[in-house]
């Protein structure tokens, strides 16, 4: 697999302005090892191995334990994660599918119970701004660096 398009030169402003959103998302205020476990879980969905290899390795740069990695993609039978941090990983999952209305309703109750109203706003933007990266990396066929080494 090589990329189909190297979108930063292609449309650079289009490209600074997704780095913007993301720089605003990143120093919002919510935990940082909230919203790299979000960007990892929103990654797995989606199927993105550029951004999972991306946050994983954020997140342990920042010292968050392997096993909540590992276990990130079993969350739901994990007692491994807050109830805050499982509340964000719920909403993540229904704003990420959004196939089941009922559980995004749901998954905004607890979220709700546990986040400010601007708290829940930046989620919700961090949680949107992730699935737009997803999919224009796994659109353009964009691998993580560790495979693009191997490749040259």
């Amino acid at each position: 697999m090589s990329p189909r398009i190297n979108y930063t030169t292609a449309a650079p402003e289009a490209f600074q302005a997704m780095l913007a959103i993301s720089q605003y998302v990143d120093g919002c205020g919510l935990e940082h090892s909230l919203m790299e476990l979000v960007k990892t879980r929103a990654s797995q969905i989606n199927g993105c191995a550029f951004c999972i290899d991306m946050h994983t390795r954020d997140a342990r740069a920042a010292g968050e334990r392997e096993e909540r990695l590992y276990l990130l993609s079993a969350w739901r039978e994990s007692k491994l994660y807050t109830p805050r941090e499982r509340a964000a990983l719920a909403w993540t999952d229904a704003m990420t599918t959004l196939d089941d209305h009922d559980a995004l309703s749901e998954a905004f109750d607890d979220v709700r119970s546990l986040f400010t109203e601007d708290e829940t706003v930046k989620l919700a933007l961090a949680i949107g701004v992730i699935n737009v990266w997803n999919r224009i990396n796994v659109g353009f066929q964009v691998e993580p660096p560790v495979i693009q080494a191997k490749a040259s």
